[in-house]
């Protein structure tokens, strides 16, 4: 990423930040987009087997580890925000009780999930559609790739932690660690050992312990050894820990509604047949790789906003948060018009059944509106986060669920329409982007208000 570039458009006086956002940017975007590359080998691999149900039973079961890790990563957010605010006051001891209480949650519920793996398992399939054989496969990819739950937690906690300090380097080890030994054990018990559907999920369960094991060694090498004793002793703090629980909520709820509008969405897709929900499924993996690609965006916004702020250099901020939705617009195209262009190629990676590639090409103009949309809401969501303003994010959530979404997805269902699916999920994305945008504008106009009353 050319810093130069970027500072084309800014006055001289706020491009100082410019060097570390591009640093930062392209450490959190190579990181981000090994998340959805693994996912992608798992398509690839189950894809080309012969039984086409192996991928249907492993997209279904997917939406339960949406709701599982995906809407968790919540301790990521959270804990980036309150270290690079921690960063930019220059306190060690909150740096380091960041990662501690929040290690410290993210244990607790990892506990209560694998005791609760059952009837999150039962009740899960329960509410899916999906034909027997199929939720099956799916209940196999489940039962074993849960078992990688407090790994997955502590991995959330431990990089968003790193990216607070703008330590990129080790979070692109953990993601290279992890998701490289995803590929590779994905390789062996899927197409070597024939495990199928099991294979894939203990793939991934067993490359986050190798992931964590990276960031611990990071943990030991880094940390602050000095101020470990009292930070110990603050840990149990309740009014600390309450304002870190309140943060960390928020921030779930917006993933909650986030993962449950793609969950719908996919349940939906299963219900209106296998081939609906493989193509739907295809387009979901470059979806969810622009997506994740323009996360390590919002990281950044976020992590610079908190440190900001940290530090009083207010007048940044806004600059900031221009050069990541440019940015974000850039990258969200690219990926939109490189999959119109040239969609076979794409598609011809993920599997051989010409059927589910011609199905989900018909609908593949869906990703111009709503990559752009998602866009530019996740840098809008970092900045929001980066000031720890989490209430204004999941009202903006919510409203998205509520008004964008959920009318629009009903009528698709009852139409039996997937052209209309894809729409209720564009609508999300940009009644988030709206929402958030009058919301940042009114923390704006607040603080330029009280700037002129300071005067």
């Amino acid at each position: 990423m050319n810093s130069s570039f970027l500072s084309l458009s800014l006055p001289p006086r706020y491009s100082s930040f410019l060097p570390r956002f591009s640093k930062l940017a392209t450490v959190s975007i190579l990181s981000n987009m090994m998340v959805p590359l693994a996912g992608i080998c798992d398509t690839a691999f189950l894809g080309h087997l012969a039984d086409i149900r192996h991928l249907a039973g492993v997209i279904l079961g997917s939406i339960l580890f949406d709701y599982l890790y995906r809407i968790l990563k919540f301790f990521r957010n959270s804990t980036n925000a309150t270290t690079a605010q921690a960063v930019g006051q220059e306190d060690d001891k909150k740096i380091l009780l960041a990662v501690l209480r929040s290690a410290l949650v993210a244990l607790i519920i990892a506990f209560v999930i694998l005791v609760l793996q059952y009837p999150i398992q039962k009740f899960g399939f329960a509410i899916l559609s999906g034909s027997p054989d199929i939720e099956a496969f799916g209940i196999d990819y489940f039962d074993a790739r849960i078992w990688g739950a407090p790994a997955v937690l502590l991995n959330f906690v431990l990089i968003g932690w790193f990216l607070g300090q703008e330590k990129s380097s080790l979070v692109l080890a953990i993601s290279l660690v992890g998701n490289g030994s995803n590929v590779i054990l994905d390789y062996l018990m899927i197409n070597r050992w024939g495990w199928e559907s099991m294979g894939a999920g203990l793939a991934t369960a067993l490359s986050q312990y190798l992931a964590l094991l990276v960031a611990l060694v990071g943990v030991a090498v880094t940390i602050n050894w000095k101020v470990l004793p009292s930070a110990f002793k603050e840990v149990l703090d309740w009014q600390a820990l309450k304002s870190t629980v309140i943060l960390k909520g928020n921030i779930l709820v917006r993933y909650v509604a986030m993962i449950t509008a793609y969950s719908i969405f996919t349940n939906l897709s299963a219900g209106m047949g296998t081939e609906v929900v493989a193509a739907n499924g295809l387009l979901l993996q470059i979806v969810l790789l622009s997506q994740f690609t323009v996360n390590g965006i919002g990281l950044t916004t976020q992590t610079l906003t908190g440190n900001f702020r940290g530090k009083g250099e207010t007048e940044k901020m806004m600059p900031l948060l221009s050069v990541g939705i440019v940015t974000s617009l850039i990258i969200s195209l690219m990926f939109a018009l490189v999959s119109i262009l040239f969609p076979q190629t794409i598609f011809n990676l993920f599997t051989n059944h010409g059927d589910v590639s011609h199905s989900a090409i018909a609908y593949i103009t869906w990703l111009l509106p709503l990559l752009t949309c998602g866009g530019s809401a996740f840098i809008l969501e970092g900045y929001v986060i980066g000031l720890k303003q989490s209430g204004k994010l999941r009202n903006s959530a919510l409203t998205a669920l509520g008004f964008g979404f959920a009318p629009m997805a009903w009528v698709a269902w009852h139409l039996q329409s997937n052209h209309l699916l894809w729409l209720s999920l564009t609508l999300y994305m940009a009644t988030l982007a709206i929402s958030l945008g009058i919301k940042i504008f009114g923390i704006q106009t607040n603080q330029n208000l009280k700037l002129q009353t300071s005067k």
